[in-house]
């Protein structure tokens, strides 16, 4: 009886010593992503405190996190284009929500249909989405096609469209269904009578719920932050994306200040100056703002949509 009570008493004491050496390693990891997500958040901060600063004084004294004096300035700047700020803020919403939701439901039906193994044309299929993915006609070749056989010019939806199917994300789509979706589920909606589009909707879609979601917030980062496209194709003041805008606005700035043409006399004359570095980094906050407030919401369904579609098997 003693030999085993001192077995088991040793036994104790080891699993005490893991307990606490665990516990130890999990303490020195935690402090280790504390201090990467305070490094990660620094740029932030201070592009945040410099939109606040007073111009003269970043010019004086360089960037700070404790600047001697605060200013409104930068956002007055960009505030100054006013109805256009807001209709490009419409737009670019408009953009982003009816592209995320069309291309999640297109994206969707295709990944089902690769994953159905009795699919006779998911090979076909497969290599016709791989293909984009390897060869590319250029941005010449695009816009020949949207603008003179489509003829699509100055249209929203050339915001929407191309951007809309991505192979990478069917693939982690398909991944998905694969992976967390058993087939014994779909043989049994089969028997109770279900088809293809009613077990789709009703079982399938209910289930990609995380990984719609991180896809989801992939898609609408790309729509928000997309201006190239509204640089070749979109003409009408309506149309300009917010990105496009502020794009717009920073290139103003830096006209006005190296053109030799326009005198210090003229610029000082413009309310005081144009805040270069301010006017800047408030152009930074107008575009991010809403992507980082949207980000905490999504950000466990991201985390386990990328790691979902890691395997592409």
């Amino acid at each position: 009886m003693s030999t085993l009570a001192a077995t088991s008493g040793a036994k104790k004491s080891k699993i005490k010593i893991r307990k606490k050496k665990t516990g130890i390693g999990q303490y020195i990891l935690a402090a280790f992503l504390g201090f990467y997500t305070l490094f990660c958040l620094l740029p932030i901060i201070l592009v945040v405190v410099v939109a606040f600063s007073d111009d003269k004084s970043i010019s004086s004294n360089g960037f700070s996190y404790f600047p001697k004096k605060l200013s409104m300035k930068g956002f007055e700047y960009v505030l100054k284009y006013g109805h256009q700020l807001f209709v490009s803020y419409g737009a670019t919403i408009f953009i982003t929500v009816v592209g995320t939701f069309l291309g999640l439901f297109i994206m969707s039906l295709f990944s089902f249909a690769l994953s159905r193994k009795d699919f006779r044309l998911r090979k076909i299929l497969s290599i016709y989405l791989m293909i984009p993915m390897l060869f590319s006609g250029g941005q010449l070749a695009s816009y020949l096609v949207y603008t003179t056989m489509y003829h699509m010019k100055d249209s929203i939806w050339l915001l929407i469209l191309p951007l809309t199917v991505s192979t990478m994300n069917v693939i982690i789509l398909r991944t998905y269904i694969q992976t967390s979706i058993p087939d014994e589920l779909m043989d049994s909606a089969r028997i109770d009578g279900a088809g293809e589009y009613r077990a789709f909707f009703q079982i399938v879609i209910p289930l990609m719920k995380p990984v719609l979601a991180s896809v989801g917030f992939m898609m609408a980062t790309t729509f928000w932050n997309d201006w190239q496209n509204a640089l070749l194709y979109i003409e009408s003041p309506g149309k300009i994306p917010l990105q496009l805008l502020l794009v717009r606005i920073q290139r103003n700035i830096e006209f006005l200040l190296n053109n030799k043409n326009v005198s210090s006399a003229a610029l000082i004359a413009m309310q005081g100056g144009i805040p270069e570095y301010s006017s800047t980094m408030a152009t930074v906050i107008t575009v991010i703002g809403p992507i980082i407030i949207a980000y905490p919401f999504f950000q466990k369904y991201f985390i386990k949509g990328l790691t979902v579609g890691s395997v592409k098997g």
